[in-house]
């Protein structure tokens, strides 16, 4: 199944009678080419553990699953559960773990789901959560990198430099604990349903 294509998505979603939540900021991924080269960056390769952030039917998933040792990845969205089964079926290294990141022990997690693997965490993360989920994955202290794709002016307030009028208080945050790094852009022509701002996938290195 070509994860990516909007055609084979429709069918998909629609044998599993699933609705896109806006309140959830859904948009799934419909040009392959965004969730290899973000998996690609990450960091993801044999001996090394991933966790990731809203999996949604499974495209960067089964990208990082292909490179990393084993992906562990937090869906809030039960509806999606059954639909992450048939798509990631063919993967024996990926878990899904039902919940709320954003009331999840992070590093707890990593440590009981991965042990003694080092790991990364990548995401496409929903805009409205954006800076509370950055900001819980920097305090977790556990990972060699964080690649994640969020609305472009906030990838660019991210990386901002210091007396820019995008530099600002998450400015000063991301760069105190990172070195982020703005790798590419991504229009919403690459999603399904196409949200009405640019994205940008960004590296966030400790």
């Amino acid at each position: 199944m070509d994860l990516c294509n909007p055609k084979e998505i429709k069918a998909l979603l629609g044998r599993h009678g699933f609705r896109f939540s806006k309140q959830m900021g859904q948009n799934f991924l419909i040009q392959e080419w965004v969730p290899r080269q973000t998996a690609e960056a990450s960091g993801a390769a044999p001996g090394v553990g991933v966790l990731e952030i809203g999996p949604g039917i499974g495209p960067l998933t089964a990208q990082l699953a292909r490179r990393g040792e084993k992906v562990v990845s937090v869906e809030l969205d039960r509806t999606l559960l059954p639909i992450l089964a048939e798509t990631l079926s063919d993967y024996d290294n990926v878990e899904i773990v039902p919940g709320d990141i954003l009331k999840t022990d992070i590093a707890a997690l990593c440590r009981e789901r991965m042990p003694g693997l080092p790991v990364v965490a990548c995401a496409n993360l929903p805009y409205n959560i954006t800076t509370p989920v950055i900001t819980a994955l920097l305090q977790a202290q556990c990972f060699q990198a964080v690649t994640v794709m969020i609305q472009r002016e906030v990838a660019l307030r991210i990386c901002a430099a210091p007396g820019s009028s995008d530099y600002g208080a998450f400015s000063v945050f991301c760069q105190y604990h990172t070195q982020p790094e703005l790798l590419f852009e991504v229009g919403p022509e690459c999603f399904l349903p196409a949200p009405k701002v640019t994205s940008a996938v960004i590296k966030l290195v400790p």
